[in-house]
């Protein structure tokens, strides 16, 4: 394995670890409010396990998983881990895309020093 399928790997977990969340968002959503009576958040929460959108969120964290174990065979952890950086900044674009979730100062301010400190971990 080359270092940019190694890379490729490392943006293939990033990219399923974003659509993770943004499925499993989107279908704890339709769900509805988590119910108040014990009994009922468990019936709620297998509810959710078995909808087969949340079990493509949980079948592509564990694939993201496999494409991070393929990565850590070539690189370094501490030159591709700031990459996984790329997941909170998609999260919080996407969640304003997708989502309609604020956009505010200080998320774009959070994002940018994210960006700067992935690119400045990817120079060492």
């Amino acid at each position: 394995m080359n270092a940019a399928y190694a890379y490729a790997m490392v943006l293939l977990t990033v990219t399923l670890t974003v659509y993770g969340q943004f499925v499993i968002k989107w279908q704890a959503l339709r769900a509805g409010p988590l119910p108040l009576e014990t009994r009922d958040q468990a019936i709620f929460l297998l509810k959710l396990l078995l909808n087969p959108w949340v079990l493509s969120a949980l079948l592509a964290a564990f694939l993201a998983s496999i494409a991070w174990m393929l990565a850590m065979t070539k690189l370094d952890i501490s030159r591709a881990f700031p990459l996984t950086a790329l997941t909170f900044i998609c999260v919080v674009v996407g969640g304003a895309i997708f989502f309609k979730e604020p956009l505010t100062l200080m998320k774009i301010v959070g994002v940018a020093l994210l960006a700067l400190g992935i690119l400045a971990t990817s120079q060492g």
